[in-house]
This record gives structure tokens, sequence and C-alpha cells, in this order.
């Protein structure tokens, strides 16, 4: 009996062996057939895309060269991979060099395709583009008198470039506007101050990042040690702001979070699949904060915000962000051309994606200025004491503001000016609310 059992067994290791070499066996055979039947297709699509070439180069009206061809050819799959991957010929990438190394001329906007129209994400303070007027969400139409329709962001770039001082004439079309608006700006060199602050009566600090550039981080790191003291809240003003560097979107949430995750990055290769987390030592405040958003906050502004936004540490006010969430590269192809391709999306740390999608307020509200009314048959102590100082100058002679008195202006937001930006008064209300509750 022992002898069968041990003959059974036998049988059976035996069997599962066979089964476990026949399984091997064809399941090598299934991956082979798999490979084989791609690659099968890919020969196919090949022979494909050169036979369509061959007809093209021979009866085509025009003549046009295999190297033409080629060009468009890439030029065309590249442009319909996402809005912003592209081909870059030798003229594009020398062009891409000058704009990443060397000096220009020009308008000081951010641009980005939006339903496939030329959209302005956002003009940057102080520039030329934003004292002549333009708006994030206008349309570039013509760029003086050529069309956009068509035209690569690369091509759109190049052509507002060029010389410091010389004119160019875009036609935009903006919401609200019956008919296109023409607006006339004249190149500089674009010179860009990231960080600007101010402080909203005693004890809140006015935060503005128009860009991420390399000294962000920094620049807010001095602002919110500078007025620790007195700083009982955080407006952090991001409207407008077209993105820049990674690494200070990362650092500056890093300043008001202390641990989780701040970003992720996910590619189809595991080199691009990165995270970024924040970190107890670089945390310097925890006192209330208030992001403003608009339609021209773009990439790294809306990481900082949707990141925030996530871990509860922010309230955001304003209106829906631009929603441009992806990495490009530049890949080099020959010494002279490249390709310009998107290998990754960003996720905020509750997995959400922001391309195409933007980063949503916590309270919506509308640009536009605060209509106040003033009751003229009320005579306050303010008013007598006011026309009794203009009595008292004509005695003792007007007194001439000095140096300080003009830079404690500048460097304060006025009621007056919260009364001109809507969704800045709201930010602040929303602070002073905060400020109360956490006592």
């Amino acid at each position: 009996m022992k002898n069968k059992k041990f003959i059974t067994l036998g049988f059976l290791s035996v069997a599962l062996s066979l089964s476990f070499v026949l399984s091997t066996t064809l399941l090598a055979k299934d991956e082979t057939s798999k490979k084989a039947s791609t690659e099968a297709s890919r020969l196919e699509a090949l022979s494909k895309f050169t036979k369509v070439l061959g007809i093209v180069e021979e009866y085509d009206v025009d003549k046009v060269t295999i190297e033409e061809l080629i060009d468009k050819a890439l030029k065309g799959m590249m442009e319909n991979l996402d809005a912003h991957s592209n081909y870059l010929t030798e003229k594009d990438y020398k062009r891409l060099q000058v704009q990443t190394n060397g000096e220009f001329g020009g308008l000081g906007i951010t641009v980005g395709m939006k339903d496939g129209a030329l959209t302005v994400i956002s003009p940057i303070d102080g520039t030329p583009a934003d004292k002549a007027g333009l708006k994030a969400g206008d349309i570039i139409l013509k760029i003086n008198d050529k069309s956009t329709l068509g035209m690569t962001i690369d091509e759109a770039v190049s052509l507002m470039r060029g010389k410091v001082g010389t004119p160019i004439d875009l036609t935009i079309v903006r919401e609200g506007e019956s008919k296109p608006l023409t607006v006339h700006i004249v190149r500089d060199i674009i010179k860009i101050e990231s960080v600007h602050t101010k402080t909203v009566g005693k004890d809140i600090l006015y935060i503005r990042v128009s860009s991420f550039d390399k000294k962000v981080v920094n620049d807010v790191k001095k602002a919110i040690k500078k007025k620790k003291a007195t700083t009982k809240g955080i407006i952090l003003d991001l409207r407008n702001n077209p993105g820049g560097l990674l690494d200070q979107a990362v650092g500056l949430v890093d300043l008001f979070v202390d641990k989780g995750v701040i970003v992720s990055q996910k590619g189809r290769r595991e080199v691009e699949t990165k995270e970024y987390s924040a970190h107890l030592s670089n945390t310097i405040t925890n006192v209330p904060v208030v992001v403003l958003i608009n339609g021209g906050s773009a990439s790294a502004s809306e990481i900082v915000s949707g990141a925030l936004q996530d871990h509860k540490r922010a309230v955001l006010v304003g209106e829906k962000t631009f929603g441009k969430g992806s990495v490009q590269v530049v890949l080099p192809i020959t010494k002279t051309e490249a390709i310009k391709l998107t290998i990754a999306r960003y996720y905020l740390p509750s997995g959400r994606t922001i391309q195409a999608l933007g980063v949503t307020p916590d309270i919506e509200v509308l640009p536009g200025e605060l209509k106040t009314f003033k009751n003229e048959f009320a005579i306050k102590e303010a008013d007598l004491k006011q026309h009794l100082q203009k009595e008292l100058e004509k005695v003792d002679g007007k007194k001439s503001k000095t140096k300080e008195d003009k830079k404690d202006k500048k460097d304060i937001i006025t009621p007056k000016m919260l009364e001109k930006d809507v969704q800045l008064k709201e930010g602040v209300d929303i602070i002073k609310a905060l400020i109360i509750t956490k006592g």
C-alpha cells in the first residue's frame, strides 16, 4: 500500500511538472506570438507611411522634396499628440536656444493653446503687455497681419519676440467685447521682479508672486521672517502667474506644509515618475493663508494652490485656473533638430490631475470693483478735522511728504485699493475671519 502511495505521488509530481513545463512553453509561445504580431503591425504601419510618402512625392501638384515631406509629417504628428508637443526644425531649435540663453526683446506674456486657440495665460507684472492692457484669457487672433489659426506656440512666440523698441500689433478676442480689439505694444527687455510684499492693516501680510524664478522661495521666506512678529494671516496672490520652476513651487508649499506629498509626476517610464514631499524642517509659519487665483494662474502656481488646498492649509479665492499640468522635455534628434515632447503629468496630493481641468477655488469671486456710496449729508468728525488741517496749512505752510512717507504708502494696501479689487477684498475679509476663529 505504501509503495502504491509513493507511485501515485510520483505520478502526480511528474504530471504537475509536465503541466508546469507545458504552461511555461505555452506562455512563452503566446508572448512570442504577441511580439511577432506587434512587430508585424509596426512594419505594416511603416509600409503604409512610406507608400503615402511615395505617392505624394510623385503626384502632388507642387514639387515637394522627400526632406520637406518628412518635416511636414513629423510636425503634424507631434502637434496632434497634445498642445505642448512639437517638432523643432533647425530654425525653431535655434529660436528656443535664444529664448533659453539669450537676451531678447519681448512683450511680457505667457501664452498657451486652449481649445485650439492661442490664448494669453497671463501678462507679467510691469511688462509692455501688462502696461498695454492685455488680460489673461485674451485670444490672440492675429500677430500684426498674420493669422494665428493653425500656428504653433513656438511659431507665435518667435513672431512676438523681436528687437527692443520695435512695435507690434495684436488683434485679440476678449470675453465681453462685441468685436476684436487691436493692442499696440512696443517690445522691451523683459525684467521680472517675481516677489512683491505689502501689508494690510497691522497683522496681514500680502505676498504677490508673479512667476516662479530661482529666487522665489528665498524671497518669500525672507518676507515672512521679516514680518513674523506681527503677522497673523497671509494672502498669497498667484493671479496671472504663468508658472516657472518646479523646485520653487515645491519649496514654496514646503514653507506652509510640514508633511505629506506636495506633488507627484507620473510618466510611462519609471525615471519620469517622481514624488515631492514636505519636510517639517522647512516649514516656517502656521498662520492662516488665503491664495488668490484666476484663469491666468498656470503650471507651478496651480501646483502650489492645489497642494495647499488638498492639505487644507489655505482657502482658495478667485476663479478657476488655466489647467497646464504636464511636463515637457526637449530631445535632440540630430545636431540641429529636436522634438519637444510631453513625458509626464503632474498630480496633486489627492491624486487629481491639473491638466486641462485646472484648480477650482473654494470661494469663487469674479474680478471687479466694489461699488460704494458716500452719504453727502453726513458730517463726521474726520471731515471737520480734515477741514481744520487745511486751514492750519494756510498758516504754517504745507508740509512736504518725506521719502519715508511715500515708502510707507507704497508698502501698504489701503481700503481704497481694496475697493478696486474685489477678489483681494474678499481674501482680506476671509483672512480676518480665520484670524478671529484661530484666536
